[in-house]
């Protein structure tokens, strides 16, 4: 059997361990490589809760999470972490995901030591620079470094081509989201007391909100719109894991605390999460990833921006962008709760996003490729 090498694995948030999960534990199966995984800990307590669920120890941790840290911090904080490791352990490519400050920090790291970075769900883009920020130029920028872009889109693909990447350097794999989701929904699956406050017997809109620049009067916008939603429909409850950032939980404490069928909860671990959005009715959300997820659940998709980076599904119809003015959202809301055909048109439309076996051809080509490059030296 021939050594194929070493693949370092760099995640710091939990959208990311979500996401690399599958992969980390694909390429701890193959016993030609070895495999490293290094958390910066952008994120931490949520980070830590999927690394428990998905059995993964992280072989190095740079523990950077602290109060109110900024993009500079994160970033240099990144960068001069990764420095030591790279040099010790001397992979023969680093594996990021997505679009966080990690990502991009960690490609231009592996990048300063000349190692070949593979870029997990590669050319997503908006063409916006600010929106979203900053992840859209952090993946922008993470895939002008990158040797292999694992595209979970053809959309994504065509996106990577229009930038000059070498089309033998892309690959459609698919989102290994839906691996993650897939393996962690349950039909059967019993909910803690963290849900025990709400009535599963009304239909429930799953409500997540944290994007910068929906920060202030848009957010109040969007929290005023589900006030609406709730004191027109007695059958409607509104679960809201609430983000750690100060500046939404306070405004959500502050416009919808205390409000009859309105849960603000602390963020969910991501299997109750999962199984939470498997049981709702809608979904409303300014998060990326739940625009692939929640259509593989059957479940429309309010996306409360203007903009996204994954026109795939919008074009599908299984998501819909209605941004964040109050009365848009409520009539696009009330319009899946009022109007059977047009929910059923979007629960049933079929998801772009993949299959579930996402990791499994992420890895052969990892494979394939450090073989390669086994034979060239």
């Amino acid at each position: 059997m021939i050594h194929l090498g070493k693949v370092m694995v760099v995640f710091g948030t939990r959208p990311e361990a979500i996401k690399m999960a599958p992969v980390v534990n694909e390429l701890k199966k193959e016993k030609d490589l070895d495999t490293v995984v290094v958390v910066t800990a952008q994120h931490r307590e949520m980070l830590d809760q999927v690394l428990h669920l998905f059995a993964i120890k992280p072989d190095y941790d740079l523990d950077l999470m602290r109060e109110e840290q900024d993009l500079f911090s994160i970033t240099t904080g990144v960068l001069n972490g990764l420095k030591d490791i790279l040099r010790k352990e001397k992979p023969n490519l680093v594996l990021v995901h997505g679009d966080t400050t990690t990502t991009f920090a960690a490609a231009l790291a592996a990048f300063y030591e000349k190692i070949p970075v593979g870029h997990v769900e590669a050319g997503l883009r908006t063409r916006n620079k600010y929106s979203p920020f900053p992840e859209e130029m952090n993946r922008t920028l993470a895939g002008r470094l990158a040797e292999l872009h694992f595209a979970p889109t053809d959309t994504a693909r065509e996106n990577l081509l229009a930038e000059a990447t070498a089309n033998f350097k892309i690959w459609v794999t698919g989102n290994t989201v839906i691996d993650a989701l897939l393996a962690t929904v349950k039909e059967d699956y019993k909910f803690g007391e963290e849900l025990k406050g709400v009535n599963f017997n009304n239909r429930i809109l799953l409500v997540t909100t944290h994007r910068r620049e929906n920060w202030g009067e848009r957010m109040k916008g969007i929290y005023q719109a589900l006030i609406d939603l709730v004191e027109e429909f007695p059958d409607v409850e509104v679960v809201f894991p609430v983000h750690r950032n100060p500046v939404v939980r306070n405004l959500a404490e502050e416009m919808l605390g205390g409000r009859e069928r309105i849960h603000l909860l602390e963020p969910l671990d991501y299997e109750p999460f999962a199984n939470l959005m498997n049981v709702s009715y809608l979904v409303l959300t300014d998060s990326g990833g739940l625009q692939e997820e929640a259509p593989s659940l059957g479940k429309p998709v309010l996306v409360l921006r203007d903009t996204t980076e994954r026109p795939e599904a919008v074009k599908a119809g299984t998501v819909k962008l209605v941004g964040t003015v109050r009365e848009k959202i409520y009539a696009e809301a009330k319009r899946l709760l009022t109007d059977k055909e047009e929910y059923e048109r979007m629960a049933r439309a079929v998801n772009p996003y993949g299959d579930g076996r996402a990791a499994r051809r992420i890895v052969k080509v990892i494979k394939e490729f450090l073989y390669v490059r086994i034979g060239a030296s």
